[in-house]
């Protein structure tokens, strides 16, 4: 082979090598941008879930006369708020903080919980569909903010093989 013929070769092969790299640098790109928008979205409900059970649960600590009120219409006795609060305020803070993903698999069952006994019990008290609009919400952000967890902050025993779960 002259050498005409290997610089021809090498040129080849070094343009080749350029484009795997290029496609594969491409491919990382996407995933990053992929990942970077399932992050942000993951945060935005994480924040907004813990808002909501933070705010709540001190609202229900204070026994504030909003949420007395409505608790007793549905016939629960008022020390229940208390008890309810201090869980909600916890639960907010194991979805925040970093690490303890069994905790936070908890403080997910723990606010759909929450949220499918508060739609029971304003549908037992006949209340139209209004009022339990807003608890659905909550489970809908809620089931988002578990479904989008990064792997860091999912438990390793309850993780399946089902794509995006």
């Amino acid at each position: 082979m002259k050498a005409d013929e290997k610089t021809v070769i090498h040129k080849i092969k070094a343009e080749s090598k350029k484009k795997v790299v290029k496609k594969e640098f491409i491919k990382q790109w996407d995933n990053l941008e992929e990942n970077r928008g399932r992050t942000i979205a993951y945060w935005i409900t994480t924040v907004l879930v813990s808002a909501e059970l933070a705010l709540g649960g001190v609202w229900d600590i204070m026994q504030l006369p909003l949420v007395t009120e409505v608790i007793t219409r549905l016939g629960y006795p008022p020390y229940f708020l208390t008890i309810i609060g201090i869980w909600k305020v916890l639960g907010a803070v194991a979805l925040l903080i970093p690490r303890f993903p069994r905790l936070k698999e908890w403080a997910y069952a723990g606010a759909i919980f929450n949220y499918t006994g508060a739609i029971a019990s304003f549908l037992i008290m006949g209340d139209d569909i209004k009022t339990i609009l807003y608890p659905i919400i909550q489970i809908v952000l809620v089931i988002a903010s578990w479904a989008l967890r990064p792997p860091s902050r999912r438990n390793p025993v309850s993780q399946c093989n089902m794509p995006g779960i």
